[in-house]
């Protein structure tokens, strides 16, 4: 017996797709964490923006890599890693050069002496628009993680 073809709720996200915005993600970390400022900054469009937990803005690369220089001195002696992981992806419908991302991320922080700290965990969402065959980060927004209250009414389904 046939089932009848179901409408998917979210744009289908095809592997190419998938690997893709992997490998801009990776690339952008690793030059995050190997202090290549200019080059992370180069990840966003000219005009890009970020939304930092706490509500601080930075506009424009130019004045995201002042922000970036200004907090160098605290990763004197340490190793920046970013992890990032159940990535959501969701193309634009409307318009195939837009994707929408939204994914979890960790922090760590590696002394000399190998001693690994985590930092809070945050969600990001992000817009990459793809420039001259390019994906580029047109804005992010950050989070840091929080409890959620639980629904109304899920300690009495969660007890039977």
């Amino acid at each position: 017996m046939s089932r009848p073809a179901s409408t998917p709720r979210h744009p289908v996200v095809t592997g190419d797709l998938y690997a893709e915005v992997r490998t801009f993600y990776a690339r952008q970390m690793r030059r995050v964490d190997s202090l290549d400022i200019e080059g992370f900054a180069d990840t966003f469009v000219e005009d890009g923006e970020v939304v930092h937990a706490g509500g601080r803005r930075q506009r424009g690369r130019a004045e995201m890599i002042a922000g970036m220089r200004a907090a160098l001195p605290r990763y004197r002696d340490i190793a920046v890693r970013h992890w990032f992981d159940h990535l959501l992806i969701e193309p634009d419908p409307a318009d195939p050069d837009v994707i929408r991302t939204s994914y979890y991320t960790l922090v760590t922080q590696t002394d000399r002496s190998g001693k690994v700290c985590f930092q809070p965990t945050f969600t990001v969402a992000d817009v990459l628009v793809r420039r001259d065959g390019r994906l580029l980060t047109l804005s992010r927004v950050i989070e840091q993680d929080s409890p959620v209250e639980p629904a109304v009414g899920s300690e009495e389904r969660s007890a039977a």
